[in-house]
């Protein structure tokens, strides 16, 4: 190893606070950074050679994929910078770790302990087999963050195969023992060894533990079982990755695992823990850039999340902004849940801060639990009215929209869905146009 500086960059084109605290502590720790950004960032193969512009001696992959709406050609890019330069969280791993099935496929292939699971792509066939799950079980999509595209269903309820344009599949419901509040574990593992874990538990009445859902957290890292860090560690190697968020859920026959995260976030755990992922990241990066870190200073500095502007953000051009898509009045839309897909006619209200959608619809559509109850103020009622609140998928003009709209009986109304501004605010809402008049010129 040498001594002098080593250049380590983050391929990161989303400004998130992940990438900043991993290129803050690579500067605390003394070394140089990149930060891979839109306005900087340039591949060029000329006589042969490939070069990538600006240079890194390794290389941190924080490309978010399974909130991207071009993860292929984000995957690409990742493949480009492997073969440049040493890249963490490689591209093959990543694939596997958004997709929680072929998580699920390749940790049970190594004997991990994963839910029985059943992906198909017809939906008799996924429906056929629903018993071998028991009464309840959970429906999800493929790729999905935050919780999102994560539905129970009990043994009655239909399902698709795909859930908007994503495809979904059927697991067993893992019970926490004795009954206990819906409790699972994240465990972060860098480079071989957990930096942190904490227990998420559910909200009230909710049974998803994410953090982003409104989940607590409680730190873990002393206390969790050594199974289940054996088990986290073994995932994440398994998988391929460098460094890793491992969910794991406690059954009566020990720790199993639900996911493997490659872009897991930190403010969940450092609120629980006080310790910071983003140095022990630094410090791997540096070390496999052919340098040495002392981990005293790898400790002090994870007792901190640093993650205000780096130094080595590169300054964004102004572009001249596009403008928003127009949508009509009225206007034809995909809705999409756990069960079906529907194409419907849908009425623009910018007056309404949230999407509403028929009672009737969401059930046929399986719209998945009632996240909360709230109260709708409705012409002359002061107090308002309870509506329950659900995750649904709306589809406008190839643009997939998820928000939690409310639900209530709209039957006696013209249009089943009523899009509020948490999907118009993407849009200009020409009051002229509508879904029935344009269909009209086109069948002249």
């Amino acid at each position: 190893m040498h001594m002098s500086p080593v250049t380590v960059g983050v391929l990161g084109l989303h400004s998130s606070k992940e990438s900043k605290a991993i290129l803050n502590a690579v500067e605390a720790l003394g070394h140089d950074t990149v930060w891979y950004r839109p306005a900087n960032t340039a591949v060029s193969v000329e006589d042969g050679t490939l070069t990538v512009e600006p240079d890194a001696d390794v290389v941190v992959n924080r490309l978010l994929l399974s909130t991207s709406t071009h993860p292929a050609e984000d995957l690409g890019l990742a493949a480009l910078f492997d073969r440049v330069r040493p890249l963490l969280n490689p591209p093959g791993a990543v694939t596997t770790a958004i997709h929680k099935f072929a998580t699920a496929a390749a940790l049970a292939e190594a004997g991990l302990p994963v839910p029985d699971a059943l992906l198909a792509l017809a939906a008799g066939r996924l429906n056929q087999a629903r018993e071998h799950f028991g009464e309840r079980a959970v429906y999800k999509t493929a790729i999905g963050t935050h919780g999102g595209g994560a539905w129970q269903v009990d043994l009655d309820d239909p399902v698709n195969p795909r859930v908007g344009d994503r495809q979904a599949f059927i697991q067993r419901f893992v019970d926490t023992p004795e009954g206990g509040r819906p409790r699972d574990a994240r465990v972060y593992v860098v480079d071989g060894s957990v930096v942190g874990a904490m227990y998420r538990y559910a909200p009230e009445g909710e049974w998803r533990t994410n953090v982003s859902l409104g989940g607590e957290v409680e730190d873990a890292t002393a206390d969790l079982p050594a199974q289940a860090t054996e088990v986290a560690v073994r995932a994440a190697e398994v998988v391929g990755l460098d460094y890793a968020g491992v969910d794991l859920i406690e059954t009566v026959d020990g720790w199993t695992v639900l996911e493997t995260n490659p872009t897991a976030g930190f403010r969940g755990l450092f609120r629980a823990t006080g310790t910071s992922p983003a140095p022990h990241i630094a410090a791997m990066a540096i070390e496999r850039g052919g340098a040495s870190v002392e981990e005293n200073r790898v400790q002090e500095l994870s007792t901190a999340l640093d993650d205000s502007m780096p130094t080595c953000a590169p300054r964004e051009p102004r572009e001249r902004p596009t403008e928003p898509s127009v949508i009509g009045y009225t206007e034809e839309v995909v809705v999409s849940g756990s069960r079906d897909t529907r194409t419907i006619l849908a009425k623009s209200d910018t007056g309404a801060t949230r999407t509403s959608i028929d009672a009737q619809l969401a059930a046929e559509i399986g719209t998945g639990p009632i996240k909360d109850i709230i109260r709708v103020r409705s012409g002359s009622l002061k107090t308002g009215k309870a509506r329950p609140v659900v995750d649904v998928v709306v589809g406008v003009g190839g643009t997939q929209h998820t928000v939690t709209a409310s639900v209530e009986d709209r039957g006696h109304m013209d249009y089943p869905l009523l899009l509020g501004r948490d999907i118009l605010e993407h849009y200009h809402v020409d009051v002229t146009r509508t879904a029935e008049s344009e269909a009209g010129d086109r069948e002249e």
